[in-house]
């Protein structure tokens, strides 16, 4: 099926210490992030189910769905959750040029600020997030990112919401299994993840919220 695990191992995570894998806490806090939209069929969906616990999460969105769903990216922002960059087109960076895949990244970046509403100057500003799709990217393309004053966000916990091979029961056991304090844990609001998405997501959120955690989405400040 794959060879990818569910949870990161720490060799990885000390690998690649540049990338963000997880939040270090003590709270009972996790970070649920969403990949690939705004999409017309899940998103909207995606929002009304995470207000009903008052969780937070952080949507890596694609500039190309920006473009289509305007509205819908901007409800995102109008609920409370955290935007970041996810590629103008899903760019797979290990068979892109980085001249290429750079460029992918800017004309997303363009899409989110032309419809993200501007903020009032203040004396903290939030870092601007990156989700390299497939979590596949060159060492070259994630310095120069970084250089760009991105953070780089990988994840701890994945789903596997998108992989129609294992049951939607397997999707909500890969994340209550192995998720803990500070999990970055993967989701899609796209219609390919929407059978195991839509069975795991609320079962997720009641499962923590009866143990006490709450949901956040990431933030950091410059």
């Amino acid at each position: 099926m794959t060879l990818t695990p569910v949870k990161t191992p720490f060799v990885v995570k000390k690998m690649f210490p540049n990338y963000i894998w997880d939040i270090a806490t003590n709270k009972k806090i996790i970070y649920l992030t969403f990949d690939d939209g705004p999409t017309l069929e899940i998103t909207n969906w995606t929002l009304d189910t995470l207000k009903k616990y008052n969780a937070k999460a952080t949507f890596f969105c694609i500039g190309n769905n920006i473009e289509k769903n305007p509205e819908i990216f901007k409800d995102i922002i109008k609920h409370g959750h955290a935007i970041g960059n996810h590629t103008q087109n899903h760019a797979k960076g290990w068979k892109t040029s980085t001249v290429d895949y750079l460029s992918d990244v800017e004309q997303a970046e363009q899409n989110i600020q032309k419809e993200k509403p501007q903020q009032h100057t203040s004396t903290s500003k939030s870092v601007k997030l990156f989700r390299p799709p497939y979590g596949k990217i060159r060492s070259n393309q994630g310095k120069q990112i970084i250089n760009l004053g991105y953070k780089i966000i990988m994840w701890d916990i994945l789903s596997f919401d998108w992989e129609h091979k294992i049951s939607k029961e397997t999707c909500f056991k890969n994340v209550i299994s192995k998720t803990k304090n500070g999990s970055i844990v993967v989701f899609h609001d796209s219609v390919k993840a929407s059978r195991n998405m839509q069975y795991t997501l609320p079962k997720v959120l009641k499962h923590f919220s009866e143990q006490g955690f709450i949901f956040k989405s990431l933030d950091f400040k410059a």
